[in-house]
């Protein structure tokens, strides 16, 4: 490999990682956001759920999101694959159910879904971006 195409993949590597950094970094500021804006810390709850995500591709598929998209498993995979889509939905649901009781303001409940969206958006990406043989 040259020295011009090692420095090339390097640089585009780093610039991937610093895109979903950011990416990771404005929708918790959104999550902060929705919080501070209203005077009302209840949105953190959904907060709970992005740490939720990311532990059954950890503990089940061996810390690679490439499990999500087969066919094939066993009974821990598609545990894993539950959760995950639990823990997702539980992301969306926690800030209408709050809504729903009043709890958090229209528009905190709107600033959550925004960063709930660029957090999917942020792993679809970190799936893209892993599946490349680069990494």
């Amino acid at each position: 490999m040259c020295w011009d195409c090692w420095i090339g993949s390097c640089s585009s590597f780093y610039a991937v990682l610093a895109g979903l950094a950011f990416m990771f970094s404005s929708s918790i500021l959104l999550q902060i956001l929705a919080c501070a804006i209203y005077g009302n810390w209840w949105p953190m709850l959904s907060a709970l759920m992005y740490v939720l995500v990311p532990m059954p591709c950890l503990f089940f598929g061996g810390g690679s999101t490439q499990f999500l998209t087969s066919r094939d498993g066993g009974g821990w995979i598609d545990a894993a694959k539950f959760m995950t889509g639990a823990s997702a939905v539980g992301s969306i649901a926690i800030p209408i159910i709050l809504r729903h009781a009043h709890m958090i303001e229209t528009g905190a409940m709107l600033i959550e879904f925004t960063s709930f969206f660029i957090f999917a958006c942020t792993v679809m990406c970190f799936h893209r971006a892993s599946l490349e043989e680069d990494w």
